[in-house]
C-alpha cells in the first residue's frame, strides 16, 4: 500500500479539519432561514461531509478514516486551547473577557455530544459511500453521495441532539429538530452535487486513482492502516 499522499489530498484533509473547527465555533449562533431557526454551523459543517464523500470516492475508506481521526484530534486540541485561553488570567487591558468566553466556550455536555456525533456520522458516511461504490461498480456517484449524507448527517444529528438536549427539549420537539437538521444538511449536499460531481471527475483524472475497497477493514480504530 502506497502511503504517500498528493498535495490535493493534503488540501482536502486540511479543508475538512478547518471546516469542522469553524463549524463548532459558529454553531453557537442561531440564524433564521425562511422562519426556521438553525445554527450558523449549517453554513459550513456540510462541507465536511462533501469532503468526506470526495476522499472516500477517490482515495477509499483507509484514507478517509485517517482524515476523520486527524480532524477529531485537532478539533479536540482546538477545544483544549480555547478552554486554557478562557481560564488564563486576562490582562487589565483586555476588556472583552466575557464575550471571548461566550464565543469560544461550550458546556462539557455539548462538547462530548459534538465529538461523539462527529465520529458516528463521519464513519457511517464513509462506510455507506465505500459499500455502495462496490455494489454499484463505481457508477451513480450522485446516488451514493446523497444516501451516505442522509445516513451520516442523520446519525450525527440524532446522536448530537439526543446527548445534548435530552431532558431539556420535549421528545417531539427534539425529533423535529433532528429531522429538520438532517433535511437541511442533505439539501445542502444536493444543491452542491453538480459541483461535487465535477470535482470528483477531475480528481480521478488528475490523481490517476479510483479506489474500490474490496479488501479493506471497516474497523474505525485501524488508524495505522492507511
Amino acid at each position: 500500500m502506497n502511503k504517500q499522499v498528493s498535495v490535493t489530498f493534503m488540501i482536502l484533509g486540511l479543508l475538512f479539519t478547518v471546516c469542522l473547527i469553524i463549524a463548532n465555533i459558529v454553531g453557537q449562533k442561531l440564524i433564521a432561514v425562511a422562519g426556521i431557526d438553525i445554527t450558523a454551523g449549517l453554513l459550513i459543517f456540510p462541507i465536511t461531509y462533501i469532503v468526506n464523500d470526495l476522499i472516500a470516492e477517490v482515495w477509499g475508506y483507509r484514507k478517509i478514516r485517517f482524515i476523520i481521526w486527524t480532524g477529531f484530534l485537532l478539533n479536540f486540541f482546538a477545544v483544549l486551547i480555547f478552554r486554557i485561553s478562557i481560564l488564563a488570567p486576562a490582562s487589565h487591558n483586555f476588556i472583552h473577557q466575557q464575550a471571548f468566553a461566550t464565543i469560544l466556550n461550550s458546556t462539557e455536555r455539548l462538547t462530548v455530544a459534538s465529538f461523539i456525533a462527529f465520529l458516528f456520522g463521519s464513519f457511517l458516511n464513509a462506510y455507506v459511500m465505500s459499500k455502495m461504490k462496490i455494489l454499484q461498480h463505481g457508477r451513480h456517484f450522485s446516488l451514493r453521495a446523497v444516501a451516505s449524507t442522509i445516513v451520516g448527517e442523520g446519525a450525527d444529528s440524532l446522536v448530537f441532539f439526543t446527548i445534548a438536549f435530552s431532558g431539556i427539549l420535549h421528545r417531539h420537539h427534539l425529533m423535529v429538530v433532528i429531522l429538520t437538521q438532517t433535511a437541511l444538511k442533505t439539501g445542502y449536499e444536493i444543491v452542491a452535487l453538480p459541483l461535487t460531481n465535477y470535482i470528483v471527475k477531475r480528481l480521478k483524472k488528475h490523481e490517476q486513482t479510483n479506489v474500490f475497497d474490496n479488501k479493506v477493514s471497516y474497523n474505525p480504530f485501524r488508524i495505522k492502516d492507511i
